[in-house]
């Protein structure tokens, strides 16, 4: 089956090991023959035998042999229609040991994945999945009215008996209730074979490219409440599945668990992902610049209206800004219009921040508006913010105020040089070099001895040379104006490279805005509100602003202001080799969904290609914030967790309405895709193929073999002539069908007048 274009995903009924786990014996015979009859009869040479154990996991899982489970631990939602499943990294693992029963398909697995709700263990009343610690003796022969596994082999690893393992005790007529049957087992098991770039699916599980273990459960948790899933092991109960087949005097059964989880299911939709999902595009139904990251005023303003105050409020207001209380140089408080860098329309072109020269205040980047006598402070704000967050990050405001002290140094040395003649003209690399070379020259050694030797009295000198005349004597402009080109500024640029080695990536990280507070974000609670979903464009001239801010850190001279344009190259160059790019578009969600689910899919793409996703962070449990390289012009999201799990669907209508969407099952291209038809036609799924229980009320659990068996009916609606589905098969049929909500975006949004 095929998820997306890039995902691939197939089911295969199961792996079979090479050899199963446990002891092996191996006898080597020498015989000695003569046209194929023995003549060492008389004194043959005796047999060698040899024993090894193939080892594989028993008693104890490790935990990072858990790739997934659904659902997620702790997650609180609508799972009455779920099969709760686990996913094991190594595909191979339920298949390692084998079930000692002749009803038993060779395929069957000796792990199972069994459902509780709370209050149905003794030991765990509130379902928080609490286990007990006990020993392999303590598990084998728990006495009383306790049924352990049957293992007569455990004894063959030396001092396995004292191992220890998370157990749990079960009741009786509860064991027989939820336990799969023998003839069961191997439909609750198949291998997942994943051919793909790595995909996050639900709940945070990543489909990885490789094989997998799958393992679900047979019981729906439609009552509401907290349940706890175990993986169990099965190995030694074999002849025990059955109804009648426990030993009348026993009242509990110990099992040995190797993983465990909770949740909770609230069929009620408190938290149904799709409702949650309709509720949150609902207002793009009418308008989808309802959508937009905006204010919105209580009332509107008709376009003929006098009031010119009003009008212009409300159109700074559509443009994406918030009036905020501003404190003028004079002392006095009045307002000013505040806008983040998530605009609704696309802003207009100003100042560009990145070229502006070094500065050391924000009263650069305030735009004033004379006709109302206001300002507009949000580039001045992120300024402000970005010299901030510098010179808060002590690693950060060290590494640049260091480098532009070693840029100063430089840049007077290299002046210097400039207006001595003999060295005007000299590469300023070369410089050390030609001192090390004279120093080396052959003739030094001699000339060195005769200066020593030479009387302390001055000699007889030369007149010195006039010094450069005034006509020819550098300005401080000119020795400036030589650092720009040539070896000189190759000099700057090399100082620069080797001062800035973590900047680059700390620029990196502020212009994703890690490190900007969300009230600098969406500076008014009523933009985002609660179950509501927010797309935006970013604007770069707010986030050039930011960075300016921080790399403005640590000038104090105008030689400072001289030498930055190398120390923005040189970050710059090593931004550019790592493929670093700024937000263009982005969305932010604030739903019950994204604590419940905080990890599901968002796909966004222009032009039929995908939009690269730069950012995906939650600044708060019920707010997911995404920013992405390019301008979407669709998105799309998928109810959480539908990617891959198991269960039933519903037909929406009365009654029991309880379905499977029928998937194609033969090989070909079209495997895996809807038939669009729905076994039972008419619903009424749970009504068929639920177990019989001696009370009302008890576990929905599906029978999927015997008079009620769930895989024979589905093979017939498949094709009239199946009469059984392999498990892969099986596992197929049981993908929910997801759950879409998708947003067209205009391709020709608005424009924001240039001021």
């Amino acid at each position: 089956m095929s998820a997306t274009d890039d995902l691939r995903v197939a089911f295969h009924d199961y792996r079979r090991p090479k050899a199963t786990a446990g002891v092996y014996t191996l006898t080597a015979e020498h015989h000695l023959t003569k046209d194929g009859v023995r003549v060492d009869t008389d004194a043959p040479i005796p047999a060698t035998t040899q024993q090894f154990e193939i080892r594989a996991v028993r008693f104890v899982l490790d935990p990072s042999s858990v790739h997934a489970h659904y659902p997620a631990e702790g997650a609180s939602g609508d799972f009455s229609r779920t099969l709760p499943h686990i996913t094991l990294n190594r595909s191979i693992l339920p298949w390692e040991r084998k079930l000692l029963a002749r009803s038993v398909p060779e395929q069957a697995p000796w792990l199972a994945l069994m459902v509780f709700h709370a209050g149905e263990l003794p030991d765990d009343p509130e379902g928080l999945g609490q286990t007990a610690t006990r020993t392999v003796a303590e598990l084998r022969r728990p006495g009383g009215d306790i049924l352990g596994p049957d293992l007569s082999d455990v004894g063959v690893t030396p001092g396995i008996e004292a191992g220890r393992c998370q157990c749990v005790d079960v009741p009786a007529d509860l064991f027989t209730t939820l336990v799969p049957r023998e003839e069961e087992l191997n439909y609750l098991a198949h291998v997942r074979d994943v051919s793909t770039r790595p995909q996050r699916r639900d709940d945070g599980e990543i489909l990885t490219k490789g094989q997998y273990a799958v393992l679900a459960a047979n019981r729906l948790p439609r009552q509401p409440g907290t349940y706890t899933a175990h993986l169990v092991s099965l190995e030694g109960f074999h002849g025990r599945l059955g109804p009648g087949q426990l030993p009348e005097d026993k009242r509990l059964v110990r099992l040995c668990v190797l993983h465990s989880w909770t949740f909770t299911s609230d069929p009620l939709g408190t938290r149904d992902a799709s409702a949650l999902l309709g509720n949150l595009v609902a207002p793009a139904r009418e308008d989808r610049e309802n959508l937009a990251l905006r204010l919105r005023p209580q009332t509107a303003v008709e376009a003929r209206s006098t009031a010119d105050a009003e009008r212009y409020a409300h159109s700074r207001l559509h443009l994406g800004y918030t009036p905020l209380s501003y404190r003028l140089l004079s002392g006095e408080t009045t307002y000013g219009w505040y806008r983040g860098p998530f605009v609704p329309v696309l802003a207009a072109e100003t100042r560009d921040f990145a070229r502006d020269t070094p500065k050391t205040t924000a009263d650069h980047a305030l735009i004033y508006e004379p006709e109302h006598g206001l300002f507009d402070v949000s580039y001045a704000a992120a300024w402000t913010l970005g010299r901030t967050l510098a010179l808060s990050d002590p690693d950060y405001s060290e590494e640049i105020t260091r480098a532009r002290r070693e840029l100063a140094n430089t840049a007077t040395r290299m002046m210097a040089l400039a207006a001595e003649p003999t060295l005007a003209a000299a590469d300023p690399a070369d410089l050390d070099g030609r001192t090390l070379r004279e120093l080396a020259g052959s003739g030094f050694a001699a000339e060195l001895v005769d200066a020593l030797a030479r009387p302390l009295a001055p000699a007889e000198q030369p007149p010195l040379p006039a010094r450069r005349s005034r006509r020819t004597r550098l300005t401080r402009a000119d020795a400036r104006s030589t650092l720009a080109t040539g070896p000189r500024a190759a000099a700057l640029q090399a100082t620069a490279e080797r001062h800035t080695r973590t900047m680059p990536a700390w620029l990196d990280e502020l212009t994703l805005l890690r490190r900007v507070p969300f009230h600098y974000l969406v500076p008014h609670p009523a933009m985002l509100p609660p179950e509501s979903i927010r797309l935006f464009r970013v604007d770069g001239n707010w986030i050039e602003a930011l960075l300016a801010g921080a790399r403005d850190v640590g000038v104090h001279s105008s030689l400072d202001a001289l030498a930055d344009t190398a120390l923005t190259a040189a970050t710059e160059r090593r931004r550019a080799r790592t493929g670093s790019s700024s937000p263009a578009a982005g969305l932010l969600i604030r739903s019950e969904l994204v604590e419940a689910w905080p990890v599901f899919d968002l796909l966004a793409t222009a032009d039929g290609g995908p939009v690269g996703e730069l950012r995906r962070d939650h600044p708060a449990p019920d707010t997911l914030l995404l920013l992405l390289d390019a301008l979407p012009d669709e998105i799309v999201i998928r109810e959480p967790g539908q990617g891959i799990h198991f269960g039933i669907d519903s037909n929406n209508g009365d009654g029991d309405n309880s379905v499977i969407n029928l998937r194609d099952h033969r090989p070909g291209d079209n495997l895996g895709y809807p038939l669009r038809r729905d076994y039972p036609a008419d619903g009424g799924l749970l009504t068929r193929h639920l177990r019989r229980l001696p009370k009302d009320n008890g576990p929905d659990v599906l029978a999927l073999r015997g008079d009620r068996g769930l895989v024979p009916a589905l093979a017939a609606a498949l094709d009239p002539a199946l009469r059984d589905l392999a498990p892969g098969e099986f596992a197929l049929q049981l993908v929910n069908a997801p759950v879409e909500q998708r947003l067209t975006l205009d391709a020709t949004p608005g424009q924001e007048t240039a001021r």
